[in-house]
Order: structure tokens, then C-alpha cells, then sequence
């Protein structure tokens, strides 16, 4: 049985109280950041206190726009002792897409990506859907709450990100969110946000990528090495996604102990998600979207195929997990 907004918005609001402290943690971007707003709305004078903290460091230009310009109350997850709140909930995750949540006993969860079968008392997961904040979206409007400028504004990201400008998948729901979204939305507040600078810092990594890239059969590759966030390899995915010759954009790094490898595709090739999972997931965990990917591998399960610390071989490695992978996708053999 399908249940109504409104029904979903009532079976969700029923697991607080007055006394509740609730923390929201989340990998920010713009649709978590967009969606935990929406719950701290919905539970405005519905419990004693709300608290997002980002379990991510925040380095992307746009997310930090984002965040400072909708004035969104947000501390380092770092800084939260998660024994002070009885109640958590999870936006644009699930418990297993981050060490950091883990350990969390989550109370509810609201996302849009394959379900993984968390436990929780409530959960509203809507793969097919192309952005969480059009979910909260709904929530709002069951509510009867006119979202304010700024809440209208990060959702309205929320939706635009997270389909890029609908060529990704989106349904006719994430349509009439953003319609709705669009009425109230300070779109002027939201160019500025999407068109925030480059840092300085970061154009080290740019010039490294453009002088080390290499293309094989529209696909190009880079390897960073190491990177302050992970957030800069998604910066300079989508930077090569620019390039007139490139169907295909794949961007890697090591951040902490952990191998990072982003991918973007023009939408009209095979499956990033899908490529992500064959090429990586036997290291860890991998996934995404059709034109947007991520794979995240332990550095330590890697010792018996790549030296971690020697950039050109796990470049090479990289590559050649791809294009093998590419091979048999294509063929049916396997690649050499």
C-alpha cells in the first residue's frame, strides 16, 4: 500500500516529543544540507532541540556558499557528543555510507539512494526519486508550512544538484517540487551560491590534473594523490566533464586512509554507479547514479594489488580496473 504525504508526514512526526534532542548527521552537500533543513522545519516546536552536523570537511566552494548564505546552523560532527541527543535521523543516507554513522542508533531515515535495509522505526527510501529535498519538499507542502525564502532556496539547490538541471534521472515529482520550489526560492541567492569562487589553495590540484590527465577512448583519468577533501576530485570531475572530446571523467585521490575515486559520465554511456560497483566494490563500497558515481577503498586492502604511495601505478591501476571493466561490458571477455 502507497501512503499519502500527509499520512507519511504524521507517521514521521509521531516518534517525537517535546523533551526530544534530535541530531541529524550528514555528508554535506547540497541535498543532505537542503533536506536536514527541512526536518529542523518540520520539527520547529515539535522537540526541544535540532542540531545538523556534518561528519564531512566542507570545502567545496558551493557548500560553503550554501551553508553561509542560508544561514544554515551547522556544527562539525567532530564537535557533537551523539550520548546528548535521543533521537537520530538520517537525510540523503543510510547508517552504512559512513563510518561515522555507524555506531548510531537512527530513529528514521529519508533518502533517495538504493536501499540497503537499514533498521529503523520510520524510513521513507525512494530510490527512483532524483533528490531528497523534492521528498521533504512534500513533507512541507503535507504540513501546510510556506517554506521561507532560504529553506525554498536550498531545497530548490537540493533538486537542481542532485539531478543536474534534470539530466539526470528525475521523475515527474522532482518537477512539480521544483515548480513549487521555484515560487518561493530567491533564484538571484542561488546563482550566487552555484557560481561561488574557486579557492586559491585549490589550483595546484588543477594544474597537476591538466598536466597529468590522460584520455583513452573518450574516457579521462586523473590521480591527484593526496587531497585535503574528496570534494576536490567531484571539482575536477566535473571540471574534465567540460572538455568537448569527453564522454567519460574519472578522478581519484587518497583522503586519510581511504582511496577515492569520483566519476561523471555524459548520461549517455553505461551505468556509473554500475561501473563503480564491478571496478571497486570488491575493496569497498561503491555506487551511485547513472551519470554520477563514487567508489571509497580501504588504502589497507589495496597492499596486494597497488602501492598506494606510488601515484603513477595506482593511476595505472585505476585505468586498468576501468578499461577491464569497460572490456567485458562491452565484448563479453574479459579485458587484459
Amino acid at each position: 500500500m502507497t501512503l499519502s504525504a500527509r499520512e507519511k508526514l504524521r507517521r514521521f512526526l509521531d516518534l517525537f516529543s517535546g523533551e526530544d534532542h534530535v541530531l541529524i548527521p550528514i555528508v554535506a552537500d547540497p541535498d543532505a544540507i537542503a533536506s536536514a533543513m527541512a526536518v529542523k522545519r518540520l520539527l520547529w516546536r515539535k522537540v526541544a532541540v535540532v542540531t545538523i552536523a556534518n561528519v564531512n570537511k566542507i570545502l567545496r566552494p558551493d557548500n560553503l556558499a550554501m551553508v553561509r548564505l542560508l544561514s544554515v546552523g551547522m556544527v562539525p560532527f567532530s564537535q557533537v557528543d551523539p550520548e546528548l541527543f535521543n533521537r537520530v535521523v538520517m537525510v540523503d543516507a543510510q547508517p552504512e555510507h559512513h563510518p561515522a554513522f555507524e555506531p548510531l542508533d537512527v530513529l528514521a531515515i529519508l533518502d533517495h539512494h538504493p536501499d540497503t535495509g537499514p533498521r529503523a522505526a520510520f524510513t521513507d527510501i525512494r530510490p527512483s526519486y532524483g533528490a531528497v529535498s523534492t521528498m521533504m519538499t512534500e513533507y512541507i507542502k503535507a504540513a501546510r508550512i510556506k517554506p521561507s525564502s532560504k529553506l525554498a532556496t536550498g531545497l530548490y539547490l537540493g533538486i537542481k544538484t542532485d539531478t543536474a538541471n534534470f539530466e539526470r534521472q528525475a521523475l515527474i515529482e522532482d518537477v512539480r517540487a521544483f515548480q513549487f520550489l521555484f515560487r518561493h526560492a530567491n533564484t538571484a541567492l542561488a546563482r550566487k551560491i552555484e557560481q561561488a569562487e574557486i579557492k586559491r589553495a585549490f589550483l595546484k590540484f588543477y594544474q597537476k590534473a591538466i598536466e597529468t590527465h590522460t584520455i583513452r577512448k573518450a574516457r579521462c583519468y586523473v590521480h591527484l594523490g593526496q587531497v585535503p577533501s574528496p570534494d576536490l576530485c567531484v571539482l575536477i570531475a566535473d571540471f574534465f566533464m567540460h572538455l568537448d572530446s569527453i564522454t567519460w571523467s574519472i578522478v581519484s585521490g587518497i583522503y586519510q586512509d581511504r582511496l577515492i575515486v569520483i566519476f561523471r559520465n555524459d548520461g549517455l554511456r553505461k551505468n556509473a554507479g554500475l561501473v563503480a560497483r564491478e571496478s571497486f566494490g570488491a575493496w569497498g563500497k561503491a555506487g551511485g547514479h547513472k551519470s554520477a558515481a563514487r567508489a571509497e577503498a580501504q588504502l589497507e586492502k589495496l597492499d596486494e594489488e597497488v602501492d598506494p604511495g606510488d601515484p603513477v601505478r595506482m593511476r595505472r591501476w585505476i585505468v586498468r580496473r576501468i578499461e577491464k571493466r569497460a572490456t567485458y561490458a562491452k565484448t563479453g571477455k574479459p579485458g587484459k
